[in-house]
């Protein structure tokens, strides 16, 4: 009996983890990429010899979903996840270092003592911070009502003050979040705190790519996809995704089912008036938020450690990227800028100006040089996860059988990271089947 039919259409992280599913499942199935290579926003590029992410992704060892991605395209041991989590913390005010760093006890005690030591703030506000982790452990982040609010509302309403929130809660949350607890969602910074640091000890344990993301993401995909006889059409911009008969065409092609794992803007232009039940306009009013990365080379080592968190600075995390570019001599040094959006159009002369003198001050370095300094930026990198935006994330089913839709920005509960991408994608192929069970059964006979 012939396969059933499902096109893809994206080639980021959701639309990868859908194609794989469908075709594990024993579909035939058509990924459609415009870009010229797969990863979607966790990709890289060579300049000067040298392999460059086009932005610092990492992950938690609570993210099952991305990490069975990875098991899958056959690269689990080309990442590296921490023993125990362990956050070096520098300042530019003081030279001496702080540390974020879990003990062997169950949580949430595995935090109680480096919080309790936690140089940055008073043992008072130390206090607070604990008692303020205790009652967001108790917020219910699957309340509507609680989507609505504010974190810095919910914070400054527990006893947070301002130093409490930049150098512990916006420490964490701007990097998850893409946003300052001022403008993040109450119900998203809830599932990141009670997900990742207080319901499981090692959830927060910190993993990231010892390759370019490239080569872990992109090409690796390329061989799986190839491997499970899915047809890859990169340079393949979707223009039209149409209702025929019982099944859709994209771009003229048949198909029986489509999975849309595009960005919400190319997702409300595809799909057909009526697939998803939101008001005109949804994609712009969602939103987007850009961030901003830093890449410096330096003559000599200066770092002696993956990475670092920054308080009292502009600067947020600081990584060691030596071994995944392929830098032989010196150090590569890249800055992740997440929320950016006063830097996004910055030119980079002025970034240099402005931001360098900080990195500085944190390396504490007196006599190395600068060989290269450039930067790049991700206009679209998450939606923009305030208050209220619940409503406007679509689900994976559309009111039209056989159209589900895919991305990070779609109802996955997770907030815009890798992790979310990839249950999108699990989630579309899941929808898929469900709906459609009996094609199913008939397809893998």
């Amino acid at each position: 009996m012939t396969a059933r039919r499902v096109g893809v259409v994206g080639g980021g992280l959701a639309g990868l983890t859908a194609a794989l599913r469908c075709a594990d499942e024993g579909f035939a199935v058509t990924l459609f990429e415009a870009r010229p290579r797969l990863g979607g926003l966790t990709h890289s590029f060579q300049r000067d010899g040298l392999w460059i992410d086009n932005g610092q992704h990492v992950f938690l060892r609570c993210c099952t979903a991305y990490q069975g991605f990875l098991e899958r395209l056959g690269v689990s041991d080309q990442v590296t996840v921490q023993d125990r989590l362990d956050v070096p913390v520098r300042s530019e005010l003081d030279v001496r270092a702080g540390r974020l760093r879990r003990t062997g006890l169950p949580a949430p005690l595995h935090l109680g003592s480096t919080l309790a030591r936690y140089r940055w703030l008073s043992p008072a506000a130390r206090a607070r911070v604990v008692r303020g982790a205790l009652a967001l452990g108790r917020v219910d982040r699957t309340d509507p009502e609680v989507d609505q609010q504010s974190f810095g509302d919910w914070l400054t309403a527990h006893g947070q003050d301002q130093r409490a929130i930049e150098t512990v809660w916006d420490l964490i949350g701007i990097a998850t979040l893409n946003a300052p607890a001022e403008r993040a969602s109450l119900a998203l910074a809830a599932t990141v705190f009670q997900l990742g640091l207080l319901e499981s000890a090692a959830a927060a344990d910190i993993g990231w790519s010892l390759v370019p993301l490239q080569e872990l993401h992109g090409d690796a995909a390329a061989r799986a996809l190839t491997a499970a006889g899915v047809t890859v059409r990169t340079r393949s911009k979707v223009r039209d995704v149409v209702p025929a008969g019982n099944g859709w065409t994209v771009d003229g092609a048949a198909f029986d089912d489509v999975v849309l794992a595009v960005p919400p803007a190319a997702a409300e232009t595809l799909v057909p008036a009526g697939a998803v039940e939101l008001e005109s306009g949804w994609a712009d009013e969602l939103g987007s938020t850009p961030i901003v990365n830093l890449h410096v080379i330096y003559d000599r080592i200066v770092l002696d450690e993956p990475f670092f968190a920054a308080v009292d600075s502009p600067l947020q995390w600081v990584f060691d990227r030596t071994r995944q570019a392929g830098l032989s001599q010196g150090q590569y040094i890249a800055v992740s800028l997440s929320a950016a959006d006063d830097l996004i159009d910055t030119p980079v002369p002025e970034l240099r100006d402005r931001l360098l003198p900080h990195l500085e001050r944190l390396l504490r370095i007196t006599d190395a040089r600068v060989l290269e300094f450039f930067v790049t930026r991700e206009r679209q990198a998450t939606f923009r996860q305030r208050p209220g935006t619940s409503g406007l994330r679509a689900s994976a089913r559309t009111a039209l059988p056989g159209l589900y839709l895919a991305g990070a920005w779609t109802d996955t509960g997770w907030p815009a990271t890798m992790e979310g991408a990839v249950r999108s994608g699990e989630a579309a192929v899941a929808a898929l089947l469900e709906r459609r069970p009996a094609e199913r059964r008939e397809a893998v006979v």
